[in-house]
């Protein structure tokens, strides 16, 4: 495989994304549900509440990545959550995550924000090698909290 370009995704990548989502998702254990992929995908791309970015390798789509943009309110300072990253299975372990980080790294400086903030699952430790080995720094200082809603 070819090294991976990154580069902003637009509203005209809206079906190459389908499918890198739809696995993603399934990832974390989630039924494949395109229909509904493409419409999450298509209302971020149209309001633009979202930053996602497109790795591609010999000709095709192979991985994604996407950020929302937050603030902290105790520094006053905007931030951003990389809320979703994923590879192809055939694209792992090629640099295509690392390349997707570092993309995402650059928007967030560009940007003026003071820090990216990700999670990953637990059992995920390929994920949690690459963001050790890219510089992330695991937080000691705050235990994470979730409440459903729905």
């Amino acid at each position: 495989m070819q090294p991976a370009s990154v580069r902003p995704a637009t509203y005209a990548d809206l079906e190459t994304l389908v499918p890198l989502f739809d696995g993603y998702r399934q990832f974390y254990g989630q039924p494949s549900e395109r229909h509904r992929v493409r419409e999450f995908l298509n209302e971020r791309l149209t309001q633009g509440d979202s930053v996602l970015f497109i790795a591609e390798a010999d000709g095709r789509a192979v991985g994604f990545t996407q950020l929302y943009p937050s603030f902290s309110s105790v520094s006053m300072a905007r931030i951003f959550i990389l809320n979703d990253l994923f590879v192809l299975t055939e694209a792992r372990r090629s640099g295509v995550a690392r390349r997707l980080l570092e993309a995402a790294v650059r928007h967030g400086r560009e940007a003026g924000a003071i820090r990216l903030s990700l999670s990953t699952a637990l059992t995920n430790t390929a994920a949690q090698a690459l963001y050790d080995s890219a510089g992330w720094e695991r937080d000691a200082v705050f235990c994470v909290y979730q409440r459903a809603l729905a």
